[in-house]
């Protein structure tokens, strides 16, 4: 049974602190500006806080720690995301306390969105996701500082060389640079291992979180996506209950073009990136990669490339799959455009990327790989798994293959 609410409680979130202010549905004024420390927290909330209060409070750093405080004292916490409060962000002149009694206002009003509260597995899930991210990133500008001194010095390595490999390590060392240049290569080199250890420690990580989750192999289907990109989905969308229709889910991740009717006037323009950035980017990423290997997205995207050009052409290959992984997702059925073979490698490749010992079950690489086929309907017939220079023979499928049927007059 929902509590009747009393009054309206704003925070504003500080590192050290937080101020808070009070009102009542008539928006007056019950609790007047508060300044507590976040360490006395929980004594405030004894102290002050009621059954029947409403709180609200901005996303920010320590935000959860807050909402997991709170809930269990009050009618209902609600998070908004600070680009919603317009009144605050455009303010001319704003303090701490003008802050919680705008958040609290309007929260008495009924005018502020809430952000959606994840449960500690989706935020632990983020978290890791994120750091693999910062270590990829991490990676990246090592490299990309590592190729530099090669430009700026014209120094041509040798053929066939991987220059981030740990044997390119001495070639890096012997170039004839100053000393303070071979230290900084070293420095670079440094953190380029240290920085693909974190990240093979994370992947391991992940593989074991997907090994527990069957949305995984619905995901890693698609074209695009492997174990990281599944994650980094499942991450952001949680729940894909949470979205009734493909449209909300394409709006949650910023990707849905911004739309402008009134009257006679109607035009829609670039899209919204009012969403998930994580979500966003890492689905123009599984595009980038549909487009190169799939035939279907190939096609599509040189359809779409030949009317409005690269950029937008290869946004609008990940707006569709967003929509693609809300109908895997929602139905947990095979994608309109799967081709079992590919998708049999597909399955084979997460087997290993998860690592074989996490399979459930007990399931060797090739039986997980039939397990998942017959799961979504496809590949009955399929025998035979190629893979690189090799062939591997799949188990039998407990699907009756069409073709097998008694048709004898």
């Amino acid at each position: 049974m929902q509590r009747q609410v009393e009054r309206y409680i704003g925070l504003d979130i500080h590192k050290a602190y937080f101020v808070a202010v009070g009102v009542n549905g008539a928006k007056e004024v019950v609790l007047h500006s508060q300044r507590v420390a976040n360490s006395e927290l929980e004594r405030w909330i004894v102290k002050v806080l009621r059954p029947s209060d409403a709180v609200v409070l901005e996303m920010t750093t320590n935000t959860w720690f807050f909402v997991d405080a709170l809930q269990p004292h009050v009618a209902s916490v609600t998070v908004v995301h600070p680009p919603h409060v317009a009144f605050i962000t455009k303010a001319q002149v704003m303090n701490d306390k003008k802050a919680s009694l705008i958040l609290a206002k309007l929260h008495a009003a009924g005018l502020l969105p809430e952000v959606w509260a994840p449960p500690q597995a989706v935020r632990d899930l983020r978290a890791l996701v994120a750091q693999r991210r910062k270590m990829s990133t991490l990676s990246a500008q090592a490299k990309c500082r590592l190729q530099a001194v090669l430009h700026r010095l014209r120094i041509m390595p040798p053929a066939g060389l991987d220059l981030y490999s740990s044997e390119a390590q001495a070639w890096w060392q012997g170039l004839p640079v100053s000393a303070l240049e071979r230290f900084r290569i070293g420095s670079d080199l440094d953190t380029l291992v240290f920085a693909n250890q974190q990240i093979k420690r994370l992947e391991t990580a992940l593989g074991a979180l997907a090994a527990a989750d069957d949305r995984v192999p619905l995901l890693v289907q698609l074209a695009g996506f492997g174990l990281t990109t599944a994650m980094t989905v499942l991450a952001a969308i949680g729940e894909i209950q949470r979205f009734p229709s493909p449209d909300q889910l394409v709006g949650y991740s910023g990707l849905g073009a911004r739309v402008h009717e009134s009257g006679e006037l109607h035009w829609r323009g670039r899209i919204t990136k009012a969403g998930r950035r994580d979500l966003r980017w890492v689905m123009v990423q599984a595009a980038h990669n549909a487009i190169k290997h799939h035939p279907h997205w190939k096609r599509e995207y040189e359809r779409l490339e030949a009317r409005i050009g690269r950029p937008k052409a290869r946004v609008a290959i990940a707006r569709k799959l967003l929509v693609a992984v809300w109908h895997v997702l929602t139905k947990e059925c095979a994608d309109r455009f799967a081709e079992p073979t590919n998708v049999a490698r597909s399955f084979f490749g997460l087997a290993y990327d998860i690592g074989v010992r996490n399979l459930p079950g007990d399931l060797t690489a090739l039986a997980f790989t039939r397990q998942q086929l017959d799961r979504l309907g496809l590949g009955a017939e399929l025998t035979h798994l190629p893979w690189g220079s090799k062939t591997f023979k799949l188990p039998p499928s407990s699907l009756r293959p069409q073709h097998s049927e008694n048709t004898s007059a």
